[in-house]
This record gives C-alpha cells, sequence and structure tokens, in this order.
C-alpha cells in the first residue's frame, strides 16, 4: 500500500499554516506522504471547528484536552494521552477546546470504508 523510507520529522522545521476556527485559531504542521497525511495540530484557547468533518482520522491528544462533538450531540473529551479512532463517512464531528490542546492527527485513504 506505502513505501515510505524510514525517516525521521524534526517538527522544530515543519512550517505552521493557520486556519480559523468558528472562534479561535488551528495551527498545522503537515507531512504528506503520498495520500497519508501526518499533523501536528494546535487549538488555541476558545477555538471551535467551523465546519463539520467527515474525513476518518487517529487523533493523539499530546497536550491540554478537547472535545469531539458528534452533530447527533454526543461528546467525548479526550485528555493528554487519549486517542481516538473514526473512518471517513461515519461521522460527522468538530473540535472544540476551552482551554487549548495540541494534537497528532494521522489520516490517509487507509480509513476509507470498504
Amino acid at each position: 500500500m506505502y513505501s515510505i523510507p524510514f525517516q525521521t520529522i524534526n517538527w522544530d522545521n515543519v512550517p505552521k499554516t493557520t486556519h480559523n476556527g468558528e472562534t479561535g485559531v488551528a495551527y498545522w504542521q503537515t507531512l504528506q506522504l503520498g495520500d497519508l497525511r501526518i499533523r501536528i495540530v494546535e487549538y488555541t484557547q476558545g477555538y471551535l471547528a467551523d465546519h463539520w468533518c467527515q474525513k476518518g482520522h487517529i487523533v493523539h491528544c499530546l497536550e491540554g484536552a478537547f472535545e469531539s462533538e458528534l452533530q447527533n450531540g454526543e461528546t467525548f473529551t479526550l485528555t493528554k494521552g487519549m486517542t481516538y479512532v473514526v473512518s471517513d463517512d461515519l461521522s460527522s464531528h468538530r473540535s472544540i477546546s476551552e482551554n487549548g490542546v495540541k494534537l497528532l492527527i494521522v489520516d490517509g485513504g487507509f480509513l476509507k470504508p470498504h
């Protein structure tokens, strides 16, 4: 499926891009390897995503805490050391962070439902 040679990532050398939420800001550092995307994402205090996302992700909380809200009204709180996984098109979700959070997010074609 992938032919990715061994490599290290020095995130200090990966530029940040800015993505405004409905409130707050998300800063992304992105590494793209084919359709595999690996990101360090930081949400500022008071962040609320500006959209409902259908994309699948593996999301690991590195620092802080955030809520993943599903469009059906369910909410899940993730704190440092916790992870969630969802495939593409299996939920509408968005992120909310009251006090800011730092995440490792991995997504790509391998999360498409079969």
